[in-house]
């Protein structure tokens, strides 16, 4: 088994919260990375400034998932 292999079964065996908190902290150590080739990034970025420029526009993440009934 590899140091990798292993550290993967060992991160399995926590919470959902402890798994989530370890994969945000390992994804900030990686570096920035921008794509543009299908214009994902361009079309995030204009969603931003568009909920900058109107927070109103915006819909909770919890509202967002009753309206599609999860």
């Amino acid at each position: 088994m590899t140091h990798v292999q292993a550290l993967r079964k060992d991160a399995l065996t926590l919470s959902d919260t402890e798994r989530a908190v370890l994969a945000a902290d390992l994804l900030q150590t990686l570096p920035a990375v921008r794509s543009d080739e299908d214009e994902g990034v361009a079309e995030a970025l204009r969603r931003d400034a568009e909920l900058d420029a109107d927070p109103a526009a915006g819909i909770e993440w919890s509202a967002l998932k009753k309206k599609l009934g999860r």
